[in-house]
């Protein structure tokens, strides 16, 4: 495949560094490498790939980061480990407040916002050992799925720079891929997560919501579509970090409670009888880039060769009326917090047009249209609820389109069919998003030109033990994920 190189004998030193968490993390806290080492290694991946994919931003100081990590390396020697991300360089979504380090949100309007602490998710990673370097690139505000912004330019595909990384995690899932930072975190409100680690063939996880909180939050009782979570190369790594992000704190007040065992320490299990529900393109409504649905559908049935159970699925339920619920439930959750710098002449013109546009739409809502929407999401996860009682999860493509032209802001059609906003080309994701449900992002292959694609596959409500059992059965059976952009290696 064009792009597209797998193992060599550089790779498998490589691997520790670049793309096993998990084995790095072990090697820090035996002291087989130092945490400047390691630091110093990242840096350098970053000088190497970012000028050209535009990934990571706001990068703090070289001399000080190397001085933090001389701090990490002096604990370990008197017998402190601060956790299983002791000494690991970390870059930080743009979406994520960051203490003493920009939180620019991608606007303009923050340009100069530095806040003077951390969010809650941030705080756990920098607790469990994270040395905090900069922070990844996302679209202004984090909406759409292509990452790109008037104050930080475009991040480009970690596979080809010509086409878009996705988002609005876009930064993330670029810097993992090229081995710029071991493990991140990014956020999911439409597919944020899972669309961007489709676009390069890394794991993005979208849990239940209330597992990975964040606050402070204004709207802690009422916006609950958008949730932080991980990102990885491996199933592991990702495990592991989710358990570092999640938790309940009473700051989150719908966070959910600890989970009985961490995650990374239930992955082994087969998934032999393990029924799996494949809705594809829902009987023709999702319009879907040709080769889309090839590829997702021969790597779900690697599931099939491991004594699973796989068989088409289309739910009672129109997917339509999922449109009709998350246009309002956007628009209004949008509305809610960005509208005071629509209403100000000023800033009005900062804005981009997406944003504007979901603004001015959430201005004509009345409160029955907002409980319509709600009540239609409460009919889907009734809907795929008694879904779960046949079925162990269930997938779909992650992405209707595989990775396009970075210049463009958004495909404005898939095939011969206009898209009516500027993120109908990314529907087939908000089935998982409305049910509150988790949703993993696993890698489904390559088209001949050497774009990547994923599927998502959705678990039971609260059941991200199962859901990265089963992907830890796939990632161990399929290539995907050991493959690397060709240079990055």
């Amino acid at each position: 495949m064009s792009g597209i190189s797998g193992g060599s004998a550089q790779a498998a030193a490589d691997d520790m560094i670049f793309t096993d968490a998990t084995a790095l993390s072990r090697a820090i806290a035996a002291r087989q490498i130092s945490c400047v080492e390691v630091m110093r290694t990242y840096l350098d991946r970053i000088r190497r790939f970012n000028p050209v994919h535009n990934a990571i931003i706001s990068m703090r100081d070289e001399d000080v980061l190397l001085a933090e990590a001389a701090d990490a390396d002096a604990d370990l020697a008197a017998g402190r480990h601060r956790g299983w991300m002791h000494g690991f360089p970390l870059a930080v979504k743009d979406l994520a407040a960051t203490a003493g380090i920009p939180t620019t949100f991608g606007s303009p309007l923050f340009a100069d916002n530095v806040p003077d602490q951390d969010c809650l998710m941030v705080s756990r990673m920098r607790a469990a050992g994270a040395i905090i370097i900069g922070k990844t690139n996302t679209p202004e505000f984090g909406l759409g799925s292509h990452t790109y912004n008037p104050l930080h330019g475009i991040t480009r595909n970690a596979w080809n720079p010509a086409l878009s990384a996705g988002g609005s995690s876009g930064g993330t899932a670029v810097s993992l891929a090229l081995g710029m930072q071991p493990v991140a975190d990014g956020s999911d409100m439409m597919g944020s997560l899972r669309n961007p680690g489709a676009f390069n063939n890394v794991l993005g996880l979208r849990p239940s919501f209330g597992r990975v909180p964040n606050a402070p939050k204004p709207e802690s009782f009422v916006h609950q579509l958008s949730t932080d979570g991980p990102m990885a190369t491996s199933v592991r790594d990702l495990a592991h970090l989710l358990d570092i992000q999640s938790g309940y704190d009473p700051s989150a007040p719908l966070s959910l409670a600890d989970p009985e065992a961490p995650f990374a320490a239930g992955l082994e299990g087969d998934v032999t009888g393990l029924r799996i529900g494949w809705i594809g393109d829902w009987n023709g409504y999702y319009t879907c880039e040709a080769g889309i649905l090839d590829l997702c559908t021969a790597a779900v049935e690697q599931f099939a060769a491991l004594g699973a159970v796989v068989e088409p699925l289309v739910p009672d339920f129109a997917p339509e009326q999922l449109w009709q619920a998350w246009i309002v439930l956007r628009n209004w959750a949008v509305t809610g917090t960005y509208a005071p710098y629509h209403a100000d002449p000023a800033t009005r013109d900062l804005l981009k047009p997406e944003l504007v546009w979901e603004i001015e739409q959430g201005l004509k809502l009345s409160a029955q249209d907002v409980h319509r929407a709600s009540v239609l999401r409460s009919d889907w996860y009734r809907c795929i609820d008694d879904l779960f009682s046949r079925y162990d999860a269930i997938a779909m493509p992650t992405a209707q389109v595989f990775p396009f032209d970075a210049e463009i802001s958004w495909p404005d059609r898939i095939g011969a069919r206009a898209m009516d906003t500027y993120h109908r080309w990314m529907e087939v994701v908000i089935a998982g998003t409305l049910s509150g449900c988790p949703a993993i992002n696993l890698p489904a292959g390559f088209d001949a030109t050497g774009r990547p694609t994923g599927f998502q596959l959705i678990g039971r409500p609260r059941g991200e033990q199962q859901l990265l059992r089963m992907a830890a059965r796939y990632e161990e059976a399929t290539d995907w994920l050991s493959m690397r952009p060709q240079g990055a290696v």
